[in-house]
């Protein structure tokens, strides 16, 4: 598998529907500019689905990608290594901010397992059977995949995409259930801009203290070492410092943006699968937008190598998508607007026709 050749199956969001769309918003009685980004944000989902006037959102879906990380063995995370699957469970019991919001906005969850590092009957069968492989290398010394498991990651993610576009999913909210996740995606998105660990560490959702982010930028530095030989070939870059989860991922948001499906993405996770999508496809970015800024500074850092503006910045640092999912009544209001408000009435001029228009043929 060459993730390269995504670049000649991604095209971009229809720019003469975007156009129309945008000439149709001009038209509103609410003065154009009046609502912010609502307006960009209804003519990008116009673009993606090719409809002028544009489509409610009508069936989103949540899905997360769950996986362990070895690398959470050095401590570098809030949470202790090998806990992931008490993530998913709680999310499976409704118990996190994630479920409490999806439950609220009546959006399905699907919960992917890549790479838990669990026993399979601790969760239920539709989640594990997925499974890669039982967690991710310690990045930091060995690699986190071998080039087998990384392409299975990437096909997982391709079948999940497929999966979402066939059901009729037409937009999916996109979010991780990882511990040391945000050690990997520093990494990655640290050696595809090439920049030093300590600019791209942060904290993580579980938040952690000064000794534990020194030891997590300690991580990243090691990491980056084994990362940069291999950076001209994404597969490889994801089974050296990436991750099951990742690399399934970065599958899926390509495949996402070959089947036309928006996503929003949601922190530094999601961003570091997608930068290593944008190396591989330069176009399918278009199809991804920013859900919001969660203060993690290798996010950052990827969202501005992409040219994505995140649609929200509230603080939400928890991660598991809930971020992201906060956006979506955002995304779906600029839809309704964009579907629904009044074009203002033509302006009669003297001779009785309306304004704008061409003289009847006699």
């Amino acid at each position: 598998m060459n993730l390269d050749d995504f670049s000649d199956l991604i095209e971009r969001p229809d720019g003469g529907v975007r156009r129309d769309a945008e000439e149709r918003r001009e038209r509103f009685s609410v003065p154009p500019g009046a609502l912010g980004r609502l307006d960009e944000l209804g003519a990008w989902l116009s673009a993606a689905q090719q409809a002028v006037p544009v489509r409610a959102v009508e069936q989103p879906r949540v899905v997360l990608f769950a996986g362990d990380h070895g690398v959470a063995e050095l401590d570098v995370s809030g949470r202790g290594a090998g806990t992931a699957h008490e993530l998913v469970r709680a999310t499976l019991d409704g118990a996190t901010p994630l479920a409490v919001l999806a439950r609220r906005f009546s959006v399905p969850v699907r919960i992917v397992d890549a790479g838990l590092d669990c026993d399979p009957e601790l969760l239920p069968e539709a989640v594990v059977r997925t499974r890669v492989r039982r967690g991710s290398g310690r990045i930091d010394v060995e690699d986190a995949l071998t080039a087998e498991e990384a392409e299975a990651a990437v096909r997982l993610g391709v079948a999940v995409a497929d999966e979402e576009a066939d059901s009729g999913t037409d937009l999916v909210v996109l979010g991780d259930l990882s511990v040391g996740g945000t050690t990997a995606a520093a990494t990655l998105i640290a050696a595809l801009c090439g920049t030093d660990a300590s600019v791209v560490t942060g904290r993580g959702g579980a938040g952690i203290d000064d000794l534990a982010w020194m030891r997590k930028c300690a991580a990243v530095r090691d990491s980056l070492r084994r990362a940069r030989p291999v950076l001209g070939d994404q597969l490889e870059l994801l089974a050296t410092v990436g991750g099951a989860d990742l690399a399934a991922m970065t599958g899926f948001l390509l495949q996402c943006a070959v089947r036309r499906l928006p996503v929003v993405l949601d922190g530094v996770v999601g961003a570091a699968a997608a930068l290593v999508g944008q190396r591989a496809a330069f176009r399918a970015p278009d199809w991804w937008l920013a859900g919001q800024l969660s203060g993690e500074p290798a996010q950052a850092k990827a969202l501005d190598r992409m040219a994505l503006n995140p649609v929200l910045d509230h603080g939400v640092i928890v991660g598991e998508g809930c971020g992201a999912l906060l956006a979506l009544p955002f995304v779906q209001a600029a839809a309704a607007l964009a579907a629904e408000l009044p074009e203002r009435e033509p302006v009669a001029q003297e001779d009785g026709t309306d304004a704008g228009k061409g003289d009847a043929e006699d």
